[in-house]
């Protein structure tokens, strides 16, 4: 595939505007018609009805030979492209290309460490998605050369835009390893380091391209990738934050006491940990400026828009540029991009050292699980392997009671390794540098969703800390036999029955019953995804419900 000299053939007779400044990015977005300026200076830009979110079926990986045993296919995120299709798009991409009067290009890298940042030009005819690549990627450092990508680094088209000829595909190619009928595709070839956003204008597309890419390179080089927040404490001990939509990762690590490292993902290698980003990707949904001041104030910036930059992407805006981050008509997934530099406490440089605790976050509207609980190396590979957290009544059409959902990983549509991969090199990590691992319910206590309350984000602020600040650490813990976990028998300066859900429950023989439907729900998605993969069986007897 000589897709170099094609590209360049395509951009021959275009305005190539690459690596313009951020002044001029934000200029042309609105000057393109693609952002109005809000009243307080950031872009707000609206990505259709068809395009608020991700589309994980119209996500694709390219099944070339060289990869096929390394990818789990066995997962419903990883769905196979043949390299006829993808060739075949990426010649319609570059003939929108070459028909297109202008066309922006970004030179940046993932990662702020610099012995694996992958160099990334994005290519795109929106400037808004290269504002958004300038947002949450990084500069080229001065020592990128000893990179261990720097032979080559990866090349990102999107077109938001422009939609997918699907009947062309259906017609010409044979079912198996090709399209759907859809105007939209994300693909991504990990052999040739190309990817391709056609017809999406979600600024997400790119961001979790990107990582998936990052999340399948870097396990051969030696660093375990992570679906992560992290932050740092005075004392420079640091922490990682993992969870899903929801949870309150990105809420939970923005604490004015700890310098923020970044909000979504991380590598871990032989040195430390290092953010991947330059900027966040927050969810703004009842965005509140009194519980979660840091996004706030890092979107209500009141500067010259030209000095802003900052994106509202699919929030409610009114004609006055007023926001309205309460009112989801639009979505429920509205979002904000910013760099990191707009929050107030961060860490610069984006690297600390090995961690010494790591959260895994989790939403549990059956209010059965403890606010915290303590997880050895298999529970904690267990717990990690399982990515528990619960889908809410109201979310979706016709749920009317929590559902029980996982997602290995706490990312699993972004980790496209085996996924013993994954699970095992956590284990060598926390064996080898001593990290603590515990589990955090942010979800109800008192009793499910609808009955009980959910836990008050000061408490579980005040118990994040008690854990990041080692005090816990001469606590007595009982062991949950069905849950396989510890639970502290005290914690602060809360009294015991808050550590202890069935006390919190009016009905206890409801919240025994309820309990033992969700280790049921362990155990049954466990043997559905696991049952023939090669876990280790210290992982797998402590799956609650067995």
């Amino acid at each position: 595939m000589d897709f170099l000299n094609n590209l360049n053939n395509a951009l021959e007779n275009t305005t190539i505007l690459e690596d313009i400044s951020r002044r001029d990015l934000i200029s042309h977005s609105v000057k393109n018609r693609e952002a109005f300026v809000s009243k307080n200076g950031a872009l707000s830009v609206f990505t259709g009805p068809e395009s608020t979110g991700r589309s994980p079926k119209d996500t694709y990986i390219v099944k070339r030979e060289k990869i096929v045993s390394e990818i789990d296919w066995d997962s419903p995120n990883n769905n196979a492209l043949t390299p006829e299709v993808f060739e075949s798009l990426l010649n319609d991409a570059l003939e929108i290309i070459k028909n297109k009067e202008k066309i922006y290009i970004t030179n940046r890298v993932v990662g702020a460490d610099s012995s694996y940042a992958l160099p990334v030009r994005t290519i795109t005819d929106n400037a808004v998605a290269a504002l958004f690549t300038d947002n949450m990627f990084r500069a080229v450092p001065g020592d990128i050369s000893k990179s261990v990508f720097n032979n080559g680094g990866f090349t990102l088209i999107t077109l938001p835009d422009n939609y997918v000829d699907h009947e062309k595909y259906l017609t010409n190619f044979p079912k198996e390893g090709n399209v759907r009928s859809s105007d939209l595709i994300v693909v991504m070839d990990f052999v040739n380091k190309i990817g391709l956003v056609y017809g999406s204008a979600y600024l997400g597309s790119i961001k979790k391209l990107i990582f998936t890419v990052m999340n399948y390179m870097l396990p051969a080089v030696g660093v375990l990738p992570l679906h992560a927040s992290a932050n740092e404490g005075l004392d420079g001990s640091s922490a990682l934050l993992l969870g899903l939509s929801g949870t309150g990762k990105t809420t939970l690590s923005a604490d004015p006491k700890r310098a923020l490292l970044g909000d979504d993902e991380h590598g871990w290698n032989d040195t430390g940990i290092a953010n991947f980003e330059n900027g966040c990707y927050a969810k703004l949904i009842d965005l509140d400026p009194e519980k979660e001041p840091e996004i706030y104030d890092a979107i209500m910036h009141k500067d010259d828009y030209l000095e802003h930059g900052s994106i509202v992407e699919n929030a409610m805006m009114y004609p006055s540029g007023n926001f309205d981050f309460y009112d989801g008509r639009l979505t429920q997934n509205s979002r904000g991009s910013y760099p990191l530099n707009f929050l107030a406490n961060i860490k610069e440089s984006s690297v600390s050292g090995h961690p010494a605790s790591i959260l895994f976050l989790t939403a549990d509207a059956n209010g059965v699980l403890p606010p915290v609980a303590k997880l050895d190396e298999n529970q904690a590979m267990l717990w990690f392997l399982m990515g528990y957290t619960s889908k809410l009544a109201g979310t979706e059409t016709g749920i009317v009671d929590p559902i029980s959902t996982f997602s290995r990983f706490f990312g699993e549509p972004f980790m496209p390794r085996n996924p013993e991969v994954y699970a095992s090199m956590l284990g060598e990590k926390m064996r080898k540098y001593g990290t603590k691992v515990f589990l955090i319910n942010t979800g109800w206590s008192g009793g499910p969703y609808g009955i009980g309350k959910r836990m008050d984000i000061n408490i579980t602020r005040a118990i994040v800390n008690g854990v990041l600040e080692s005090n816990l650490e001469d606590v007595e813990f009982y062991e949950d036999k069905l849950f396989h976990f510890h639970v502290p028998q005290s914690c602060l300066k809360f009294g015991p029955e808050i550590l202890h859900p069935e006390k919190t429950w009016d009905d206890k023989d409801a919240f025994k019953l309820r309990a033992e439907k969700l280790a049921s729900d362990f155990s049954n998605h466990f043997d559905k995804v696991y049952g023939n993969k090669n876990i280790d069986p210290e992982i797998v007897k402590n799956c609650p419900g067995k």
